[in-house]
């Protein structure tokens, strides 16, 4: 038999979440998206509730929990703003190198103290000519003697002005392709690290995305991830948990954009009576609804493969490519039911609208996730 009905202590985690988000995150989403900023104080006040490094082992200082019961908690936070979500849950994705490929003295040296302070780090993999192609990056790293050398600029990269710890990827040959790339980990205060242009964005305003240059960055030999060539392995690795949790986040603006239009179609009275008795929006949100229960459905199954230990490259892709096709569909329709209303600031469906695009783009493409659930079908 399969139950979908939640356990006390995850219906527990979820009233947590949704709690801070209400109360913290909520009130403050529409002048973050107005007046980008770093949300350091919630960040600080998520970290201390427990809602920060939520798949990262207790160790090594995280929370512990499954990609299930997390998706629990980044549903919530989604919901009330994807953006300023995106800053707390940047470490998922930035430190999961590190736990894939690092050694324990690794994840010991790099992960507690940036857990126990709750500070943020960064994932940096794409260039400006190694989007989706990412096996064609070119920043460039060579081995002098107990050091690596690197140079190179990285691009699109979440929380960039602000991590403490860089997740990044380099080749030590460009004609080797994928089996070039190498892992590193790289601290902010490293000689020849900075910060580049800071993307202003259609949507997701207060997500901090920005360039990491690298200028004859010296890294020690002990910060490499893994050995030398398996950099590719652990960055599509480390996609399969963050597409995951992309799929999460998608539900979370899903239905904070249904929920807002269920709620306006209840109270607008045109013709006489509300204007989601009219069959044209009653089965608008019909389809809305179905399609977000149906997002959350794939998402959970996608994290219960993780949390079983199994393989779920496939499952993480068409739930990311799902849930965040979705979101453009639910935050569209969102904005077409409140009419003249939605296209305004005034409504929050316009903001959930332009958030709900960049959702397509990251974490891999859905074209490519595509390719990626395609391919492991072929693969059997």
């Amino acid at each position: 038999m399969i139950d979908f009905n939640l356990s006390e202590e995850q219906r527990a985690l979820q009233e947590l979440a949704r709690d801070f988000a209400q109360k913290e995150i909520a009130p403050v989403a529409l002048q973050y998206d107005k007046e980008p900023a770093f949300p350091g104080e919630i960040i600080k006040k998520a970290h201390a509730a427990g809602l920060m490094n939520l798949t990262c082992p207790k160790e090594y200082a995280g929370q512990g929990v499954g990609l299930v019961n997390a998706a629990l908690v980044v549903e919530e936070l989604n919901a009330a703003c994807v953006a300023v979500a995106g800053m707390i849950g940047i470490n998922s994705l930035a430190c999961s190198p590190i736990l894939i490929g690092g050694t324990d003295e690794q994840k010991r040296r790099f992960l507690i103290p940036l857990n126990q302070a709750g500070k943020t780090a960064s994932f940096c993999l794409t260039e400006r000519e190694a989007g989706s192609d990412a096996g064609s990056l070119k920043t460039l790293a060579k081995l002098e003697g107990d050091h690596y050398v690197l140079n190179g600029q990285k691009c699109f990269i979440t929380n960039a002005s602000y991590a403490d710890l860089y997740s990044i990827f380099a080749t030590l040959d460009p004609t080797k392709g994928t089996k070039g790339i190498t892992g590193f980990v790289i601290p902010r205060e490293s000689p020849g690290l900075s910060i580049g242009k800071v993307e202003d964005k259609m949507g997701q305003r207060a997500l901090n995305v920005a360039e990491v240059n690298l200028d004859n960055v010296v890294v020690p030999r002990e910060n490499l991830l893994g050995k030398e060539g398996e950099g590719f392995k652990i960055a599509m690795e480390t996609l399969d948990e963050g597409r995951a949790n992309i799929a999460a986040c998608a539900v979370g603006l899903s239905r904070a954009a249904f929920e807002a239009a269920l709620n306006y179609a209840k109270e607008r009275v045109q013709f006489g009576k509300p204007i989601g008795t009219f069959q044209a929006l009653n089965f608008m949100l019909a389809d809305m609804a179905a399609a977000v229960d149906s997002a959350r459905s794939l998402t959970w199954y996608a994290g219960s493969m993780a949390d079983q230990g199994r393989r779920y490259t496939r499952e993480a892709a068409q739930a990311k490519f799902f849930a965040t096709d979705v979101a453009m569909r639910v935050t569209t329709d969102a904005v077409q039911i409140h009419g003249g209303y939605g296209y305004t600031k005034d409504y929050a469906v316009e903001k959930y609208m332009r958030d709900a695009k960049l959702m397509q783009i990251y974490e891999g493409t859905n074209q490519v996730n595509r390719m990626v659930a395609g391919g492991a079908l072929m693969r059997g």
